[in-house]
């Protein structure tokens, strides 16, 4: 075990192994997971202390959409040059792990190798029309921008946040395209705060929950329900369940393991 871990950890990490042991497990996982790929936390370690736009913000506001696109077209960078940490890898080389849900927008996941992943808000490297919902990649979309706005520098001493947002002035000229077939604006392929998880998204965490053996949470506080809701389904079947995050969560009393640790610290030790 490592020796930089404190006693109540390392006691945490052999539980954990000893309840998982053998069994074929969903994962659940938030911001937490990625703030070692350096991006920020909205609520853990890292945090920006800010709330982000709603939907209804978003939508019902084009100043609010200028403002968006704009601090965004900078911060993405922060997201898009990201790299998977050690959490991200355990995860993907782990035999235990049959599925994989995440509240996180960011593909660290899928970049580390992980294959069954389920992004239940969305994905951030992509934008979608919200008239006839054509979709662009985030590079397409934000060559655009650039176009539109060639005086716009992407300067990188500013605060990031978990959403690809930055703490930037914002411009009275700046430009932001819309959609070329219908004229509708565009809207990361994201659900906002305020926003509802599509059907067939809940449907399917469902589901993998209700096949697994256990249930792993990593690097969330669940305080978004559509996670929460996940882990009161896995109690109601009696599933065991192991989290790991820096500070409290919403289902602490809800878990068999409660390990208060840096996920890319622990994972690798608690997986095979």
């Amino acid at each position: 075990m490592t020796t930089s871990l404190s006693p109540a950890v390392e006691f945490g990490i052999e539980h954990a192994r000893a309840v998982l042991a053998g069994k074929r497990l969903c994962v659940l996982t938030g911001a937490g997971i990625s703030t070692d790929s350096g991006i920020p936390d909205y609520r853990g370690a890292g945090r920006v202390a800010r709330h982000p736009l709603t939907f209804d913000e978003f939508m019902g506001s084009e100043q609010n959409r200028v403002r968006y696109w704009a601090r965004s077209f900078v911060g993405w960078s922060r997201v898009a040059l990201a790299n998977p940490n050690q959490g991200h890898f355990a995860l993907a080389k782990s035999a235990q792990v049959e599925n994989l849900i995440t509240q996180n927008v960011d593909g660290l996941h899928q970049r580390a190798g992980s294959k069954s992943v389920l992004e239940l808000h969305g994905r951030l490297d992509r934008v979608i029309c919200t008239g006839c919902g054509e979709i662009l990649s985030r590079s397409e979309f934000d060559a655009r921008i650039a176009n539109l706005n060639p005086n716009v520098t992407r300067e990188q001493n500013v605060e990031f946040t978990p959403d690809g947002d930055a703490e930037v002035e914002v411009g009275q000229n700046f430009r932001v395209p819309n959609c070329a077939g219908c004229g509708s604006h565009f809207k990361p392929d994201v659900v906002f705060f305020g926003e509802q998880v599509p059907t067939a998204r809940v449907e399917t965490a469902g589901r993998w929950v209700s096949e697994a053996e256990g249930l792993l949470i990593a690097g969330t506080s669940l305080t978004v329900n559509s996670g929460l809701r996940l882990v009161k389904a896995a109690k109601k079947l009696n599933l065991p369940i192991v989290i790991v995050n820096l500070g409290e969560t919403r289902a602490d009393l809800l878990a068999d393991v409660k390990i208060n640790a840096s996920t890319s610290e622990v994972l690798e030790l608690i997986l095979r």
